[in-house]
């Protein structure tokens, strides 16, 4: 149960309020941001909250298992605040939000209605919609390990054992032309075979881009060229000579794992489980397996 200062009650009880919104933005890398839908600057937690940036919230629905459903929050992109080169680079990914109910007439007077983190956000033009998720999404997320056909480890990190700092699973180069926003012809990768970058990741090390990373989608080899495909446009254009290094992609699947990387020893999943077209599969008179033997073969 929320806890109404008295005075901010009796103001809401009289039917006559001065009311505004505003949310603080905290990241995981310590950058604080303030916003409110006010038409002048509010200082809340000893944050400044910026008028000005056209944020508003849509209406939130609680249900009885505590998750919020359809909130989001809109806004103006700001090269000051919001920037469309930080949301690119993921810096505002899952981070930490407060929604404050404010008197702006007296800014002491306020309570928090909501705490969460920010979820998918989604870029059109010069404005961006956020989703908002609830603290208790954090209950609906997968931990520990499941038991599946794909590996549960990332490609590099300590359970994979994958040393993605050596030279035959990293390569440098740079753009040599473009094709639409988000394919790129490019130099410097003809030693690499077809598919290895496939599920890696581009950083930029130049150009408008430097410093920012993104997922491939598709590595290729087309007339002698290799080529990559990211899976969404960069924040800023990308331009002829813009210098990259990507690192090798892995699918988690036991055959790759085994004839790529040479890691089995360090495969993280159960290639053994049987799949969907087993569970779906039925008995076909005539066929081997139906004996009433192992799954392995009759006996």
């Amino acid at each position: 149960m929320r806890a109404i200062p008295s005075a901010l009650q009796a103001r809401l009880d009289s039917g006559t309020t001065t009311l505004a919104q505003c949310w603080i933005v905290r990241r995981s890398d310590g950058g604080v941001f303030g916003f409110t839908d006010h038409d002048r600057d509010l200082t809340i937690e000893d944050v400044c909250c910026r008028a000005g940036t056209g944020f508003a919230a849509s209406e939130a629905a609680q249900r009885f298992d505590l998750s919020v459903d359809g909130a989001e929050i809109s806004g103006a992109l700001a090269d000051d605040l919001l920037s469309e080169a930080d949301l690119a680079a993921g810096r505002f990914d899952a981070a930490a939000i407060e929604s404050w109910l404010v008197d702006w007439s007296e800014p002491s007077l306020r309570v928090l209605t909501a705490r969460g983190r920010l979820g998918e956000v989604r870029r059109e033009g010069r404005a961006f919609t956020a989703e908002l998720r609830g603290l208790a999404d954090l209950l609906s997320q997968e931990s520990g390990r499941l038991y599946t056909a794909s590996c549960g480890a990332d490609l590099g990190d300590g359970r994979c054992r994958v040393d993605l700092g050596n030279a035959i699973w990293r390569g440098t180069g740079s753009v040599a032309a473009m094709f639409g926003v988000s394919t790129l012809a490019v130099t410097g990768l003809d030693g690499f075979a077809a598919g290895l970058f496939t599920g890696g990741r581009l950083r930029w090390s130049s150009g408008a881009n430097a410093g920012a990373a993104i997922e491939i989608k598709q590595h290729r080899i087309v007339a002698g060229q290799a080529r990559l495909s990211l899976w969404q446009a960069m924040a800023e254009p990308i331009a002829q000579g813009d210098g990259f290094v990507v690192t090798a992609g892995c699918d988690k699947q036991f055959s790759t794992c085994r004839d790529r990387f040479g890691n089995s020893v360090n495969f993280r999943g159960f290639p053994q489980i049987p799949g969907n077209d087993f569970v779906v599969g039925y008995p076909v008179p005539g066929t081997p397996g139906h004996g009433g033997g192992s799954i392995g073969g009759d006996k």
